[in-house]
């Protein structure tokens, strides 16, 4: 049934477009890098910015302090559902800046092959992700005068390093923050045109240990032979890790994961991704993983053990005839389902003692971190009102996705607030987020704009 409120608002939209487009570019001249003390003030000053463009709707508004950058919260007094919105205004660091084409916070428009896009440093993570949302809320507040939600707007000025504020500011604000559910827009697009929600973030584990052999570095022609070599040592070790079919040789690794279901199979199968093209983009010419499972299950529902860093003895130019005295490995493992990443932790290091020779000794780092994944309730009614609205809106059925990285508020919002989260983003694998030249489609802003319009129209019918 079609909602008459919606046709206006989606007018509206189409209509104010390069006035959106010109806010969005005011935010992204402020060079928000949360992890730079000297951008310290430029984060205060975004903050600023964005409590001040939510009062101009009619939002209670204002940045709040934290031990880091602020928090802008912001409340809606309008009836129906309550929603809570999440997007980040702090933006990476722009190194290396002899590799950006243009300077990183002075945004263009530009034509490309493909369409205009923005370029700049935020455009697409999430300040561009962020002001979607936002301006499909202005656009009902014209039209109609009010919002067709209660919403409560969260944005945060740290997740670019690390979010060492976040949590105890949920659980400070815990009251202030809760809501029916949880709205983020800091996704992408599983391929071009194809709008997604996030059902499942893997989760992540990370370990470092060192294998110790001979008390010092030895001579190689005087102990080559009897000596215990920790760089063969922690060779033997690692290759341990898995069998000749990719999986996981560490006794219980995989405990808590669940095979997915037919229907989730078949939406990810005809999401129109690219198996190919993505592979051969990096170089490969077929996939390396688990065997058994699809390049998109294996990056989105299977969990892994990957060896990030290995390393020991003389790495300088030319030859030095030692045998080390130690050898270093960190590792992490992306995790879903109900895998526990401290039960893991103590699996892989009981995996590794009994691989150790006599006269190998093995130390752990002590700096424990880890989070599980995050499974969103997809049987919650408003997954599928927003897939639909989102289906209308690009012509081409919304699919659940899974994401292979981490997205650690998702997590928060259910262990801290207790509040199912629902992903949507409109964001393309080529935005070069985090890296030199990062851009946003201009179709991506806007039909995000109106794809939020219409799950605003969905969620509250």
């Amino acid at each position: 049934m079609t909602d008459a409120r919606l046709d206006p608002v989606l007018d509206r939209i189409d209509a104010e477009l390069p006035a959106a487009l010109d806010r969005l570019m005011t935010l992204l001249r402020i060079p928000s890098i949360s992890t730079d003390p000297a951008h310290a003030e430029d984060c205060a000053r975004t903050a600023d910015w964005l409590a001040e463009d939510l009062k101009s709707l009619g939002i209670d508004a204002a940045p709040r302090p934290t031990t880091g950058h602020p928090m802008v919260v912001g409340h809606g007094q309008d009836a129906g559902p309550h929603l809570l919105f999440y997007g980040h205004y702090d933006v990476q660091p722009v190194d290396p800046l002899d590799q950006w084409k243009t300077p990183p916070f002075e945004p263009e428009m530009q034509e490309t092959t493909h369409g205009k896009v923005i370029r700049g440093r935020g455009a697409s993570d999430d300040k561009g992700q962020l002001m979607t949302f936002v301006e499909a809320c202005r656009a009902w507040k014209a039209v109609h005068g009010s919002l067709p939600a209660q919403i409560t707007f969260f944005f945060e000025g740290e997740e670019e390093s690390g979010s060492p504020s976040l949590i105890p500011f949920m659980k400070e604000h815990a009251a202030d923050l809760t809501a029916d559910i949880a709205l983020i827009c800091d996704t992408s697009m599983v391929s071009p045109g194809v709008p997604s929600i996030a059902s499942q973030l893997r989760g992540m584990l990370k370990d470092e240990f060192t294998i110790t052999g001979p008390r010092i570095d030895l001579h190689s022609g005087h102990y080559g032979g009897p000596a215990l070599n920790p760089l063969k040592e922690i060779a033997r070790i690692v290759a341990s890790f898995h069998d000749a079919d990719g999986r996981v040789a560490v006794e219980g690794f995989y405990e808590g994961v669940d095979e997915i279901s037919d229907e989730l199979k078949r939406q990810w199968e005809n999401s129109g991704f690219d198996e190919r093209t993505y592979l051969e983009s990096v170089g490969f010419t077929q996939s390396h993983g688990e065997a058994g499972y699809s390049t998109l299950e294996q990056q989105w529902s299977r969990p892994t053990l990957e060896v990030n860093g290995l390393w020991g003895g003389y790495m300088g130019p030319g030859s030095k005839t030692v045998i080390p005295s130690q050898a270093h490995c960190k590792i992490t493992c992306r995790l879903v389902g109900d895998m526990d990443p401290d039960k893991l932790r103590q699996k892989i290091r009981a995996h590794v003692a009994a691989q150790l020779s006599p006269d190998a000794k093995v130390t752990w780092d002590g700096d424990l971190d880890g989070a599980p994944a995050a499974v969103m309730n997809t049987d919650r009614p408003e997954f599928e009102a927003a897939r639909q609205a989102l289906t209308d809106e690009w012509n081409r059925e919304a699919v659940l996705v899974g994401m292979g990285g981490s997205i650690p508020i998702a997590g928060y919002f259910k262990d801290i607030l207790d509040m199912d989260a629902m992903l949507i983003g409109f964001a393309k694998d080529d935005d070069a987020i985090h890296s030199p030249n990062e851009k946003y489609d201009v179709e991506s802003f806007h039909k995000g704009i109106r794809s939020w319009a219409r799950v605003l129209a969905a969620l509250s019918a």
